[in-house]
């Protein structure tokens, strides 16, 4: 239940068709659904979001989610981003907080989007927030496409990598036996003056050098609070991934 002393949350769930490893996949069939329809049907369940709406600029998407009754709309076709599309649709809403949820996280908890929105209810002066779990297994530690993140004493982010961050130095040390590293999940959070101001700023050196958009906010010196999810969302980016999210929706519906 939306409350009506906390200012409005519009969902957005950007929906590009194209994609490098799997074309298409925002609307691959998933239990006989469009992928990007699940993301949506479990956003709409969210307790602080006011209203969700899918934005893309291809008419395929458009076509594919039309019987389901979602909110879509249409963005130019010219965004680099997925926070440059929501941009966008934030720029005409009257929405004081924007939330960017991926499409291709069909299993996206509806209470890791309250929980990351908010941050930005109790701080007022916070302008964005994410998400991040703990990960334990040396070979997704060492994956260049897990992003690990770090974050100080009051869990605002440090620095996001594709490298394993903290290093251990001396990782046979008894001393280490407790690190635990956090993949970053990109869910994203914004105030949406800022998110306005931040999709006009020029990329900026980490940014290019990690191929990792949020590194813009640290670098332009902008606090970024992170919230521990419970358990790992899972993304889609290729055919099999597809088939783990469907397994994991299978085992979902037997509990």
């Amino acid at each position: 239940m939306v409350s009506g002393d906390n200012p409005k949350v519009l969902a957005i769930i950007p929906a590009r068709y194209a994609s490098v490893r799997f074309p298409g996949k925002v609307i691959a069939l998933l239990a006989d659904k469009p992928l990007v329809v699940h993301t949506y049907e479990r956003t709409v369940r969210s307790c602080v979001v006011s209203e969700t709406v899918i934005a893309t600029d291809d008419e395929r998407v458009v076509e594919a989610v039309a019987p389901y009754g979602v909110n879509i709309v249409m963005t130019g076709a010219d965004h680099r981003t997925g926070t440059d599309r929501i941009a966008e649709v934030a720029a005409s809403s009257d929405a004081e907080i924007i939330v960017n949820v991926q499409a291709d996280e069909p299993l996206v908890d509806p209470a890791l989007i309250d929980a990351t929105v908010q941050p930005l209810f109790d701080d007022p002066d916070l302008q964005m927030s994410t998400a991040r779990h703990a990960i334990h297994d040396p070979a997704l530690i060492a994956d260049p496409n897990c992003v690990k993140v770090v974050c100080d004493k009051d869990g605002r982010a440090l620095y996001f990598s594709r490298s394993p961050i903290p290093f251990l130095r001396d990782d046979g040390h008894d001393a280490f036996a407790d690190a635990v590293y956090w993949q970053h999940i990109g869910l994203y959070v914004f105030r949406r003056s800022f998110l306005l101001d931040y999709a006009k700023m020029a990329p900026t050196p980490l940014e290019r050098y990690e191929n990792l958009e949020q590194l813009r906010v640290l670098e332009h010196g902008y606090a970024m609070a992170v919230v521990d999810a419970a358990a790992p969302c899972i993304g889609v980016d290729t055919p099999e991934d597809l088939e783990r999210a469907q397994e994991a929706l299978e085992a979902q519906s037997l509990k």
